[in-house]
């Protein structure tokens, strides 16, 4: 039966066109809706790929079962092969009197939510409620095991910002304590969320090839020893005892990496508990890296030191596949810092209603009946007296919340056109914005970072004027200092030349 299967195959191909392109002209508003048919659409995607292998498979043909059946089809009398295979049916369907029987026009086919179908039950659990079906990240578990590895205290909302920062500036921890396993689950756990978070939110891109090119770029980037922060480190050689180091002047505690300069200092710290935990440390990082003493051909030294440097690579590879992920979601994490920083400023109850909110209006099912008149009507309803700016659910937001962030105070800007800024915040962030560098970039201004707070265009000229003359007057100075050489071949300014020679000293 494998000419039923092939046409069977062909059939459900067809069947899955044609719900893609059902899906794909629809424009669903809410963004969970939107997610559901993507991930519909990637399922179908995936189908494809499965049935069109089998199908190839049975074109080509290797056992040669597809040519008999064609054979003993068309040669001999056609009905005997006819009732033979009705035969095999009838045989199958006696064995098997209630297996279902598949539908592909309905399978595929795009049901009404008023039908029984539910819409978003394929995303229902992807998410959690404060990600909002993809549109923030949830990182606070992730910063929580953040604080815990170092001493450097962040909030959740710079932590939104530096999370995929792996250097001393931003994460108080030496190289050498990073090679923890505690560090590499954090990093592990920190590259498979943003993964996993690229995967939900974008199902139909080949995020696949994505991330093999990115393995691929870190496999030359370590080849090279190009990758920040873990390029090959030069092991100091000789026992670890104080010596003289640093400066070359004091004593030298090779556990804390710090020099004294006094002896008596120096003994006192060795009592001191940061000294201890110092040690405690380096001693284990050595016996980690092999440097035992029971090894005297350096056998032990190398084993270890290559255990290290693998271990190392592990840690840098989640390193950097965090800092390429969370290069392509600087949008999602941009909207994930206003929306905490929105939140900070709510109470418990008003994050609740504006939770509860959004799930109702993602769970409502649209009357269809009804007609377009009546809606557009509804949504004109809302009471607006004081022309408050609209929330995410299109209705005004609080009025205390209005009064917080100062959107009732106007802040003009005549170097972008006399537009008007509502707000502090918004008129602090114009000065990095397009317009407002086009309008500096008008009047002749290409430094625009010191320019910041300056909205009129006569101060803005001033300030130019006065920053290109000192440029002038300092390069000018510097040109028209005339030097003069002694006897010995000293090298003097002309004023102190002529002052030592007065003095007799040349």
């Amino acid at each position: 039966m494998l000419l039923e299967e092939q046409r069977f195959l062909h059939e459900d191909l067809e069947r899955l066109e044609h719900g893609i392109s059902d899906r794909i002209a629809e424009d669903p508003r809410h963004i969970r809706d939107r997610l559901n048919r993507d991930h519909q659409i990637s399922g179908f995607l995936n189908r494809i790929q499965d049935q069109s292998k089998r199908l190839l498979d049975i074109y080509n043909d290797t056992e040669g079962l597809r040519s008999k059946e064609i054979q003993s089809i068309s040669t001999g009398d056609p009905f005997d092969e006819f009732y033979k295979q009705m035969t095999e049916i009838k045989e199958h369907h006696r064995r098997y009197p209630n297996q279902p029987v598949e539908n592909l026009e309905r399978a595929y086919k795009r049901k009404a939510p008023g039908e029984g179908e539910s819409a978003t039950v394929e995303v229902d659990n992807m998410f959690t409620g404060e990600e909002a079906f993809g549109r923030f990240l949830d990182l606070t578990t992730l910063h929580e095991e953040y604080l815990n590895i170092q001493s450097k205290r962040v909030s959740y909302l710079q932590y939104l910002q530096i999370f995929d920062n792996f250097g001393p500036q931003y994460i108080a921890m030496k190289r050498a304590e990073k090679s923890t396993d505690q560090y590499l689950n954090y990093v592990g756990r920190l590259a498979g969320y943003l993964e996993s978070f690229l995967r939900r939110t974008r199902p139909l891109e080949d995020l696949d090839k994505f991330f093999a090119s990115i393995d691929q770029d870190f496999e030359r980037a370590w080849e090279e020893d190009s990758v920040p922060g873990w390029g090959p480190e030069a092991q100091p050689a000789g026992p670890a005892v104080p010596v003289t180091e640093g400066t070359g002047e004091g004593v030298w505690c090779p556990d804390c990496e710090k020099e004294f300069k006094n002896d008596n200092v120096y003994k006192n710290h060795l009592n001191g508990k940061k000294h201890i935990n110092n040690a405690q440390a380096r001693q284990a990082q050595g016996g980690a890296n092999g440097t035992t003493g029971g090894a005297p051909n350096g056998h032990s030294n190398v084993r270890g030191s290559t255990v290290q440097r693998l271990k190392e690579r592990a840690i840098a590879e989640r390193e950097y596949r965090t800092k390429r992920l969370a290069s392509t979601m600087e949008t999602v994490r941009t909207d994930s810092r206003v929306n905490v920083e929105r939140k900070q400023g709510m109470t418990e109850r008003e994050r609740q209603m504006e939770l509860d909110a959004f799930f109702a209006e993602s769970t409502e099912v649209p009357q269809r009946n009804g007609d377009d008149e009546s809606d557009s009507d509804g949504d004109e309803k809302i009471y607006n007296p004081l022309k408050l700016p609209l929330a995410w659910d299109g209705k005004p937001i609080p009025y205390w919340l209005y009064k917080l962030h100062g959107l009732g105070v106007e802040f003009p800007c005549e170097i972008c056109g006399n537009f008007v800024y509502m707000g502090r915040r918004a008129f602090d962030k114009h000065f990095n914005e397009a317009r407002h560098i086009y309008g500096l970039k008008c009047l002749g201004i290409t430094n625009t970072t010191l320019f910041r707070e300056i909205t009129g265009i006569e101060d803005a000229l001033k300030l130019w004027d006065k920053i290109q003359r000192d440029k002038k007057k300092e390069k000018s100075g510097g040109e028209n200092v005339v030097q003069m050489e002694d006897a010995d071949g000293n090298v003097m300014p002309e004023k102190v030349y002529y002052d030592l020679q007065k003095q007799g000293l040349l």
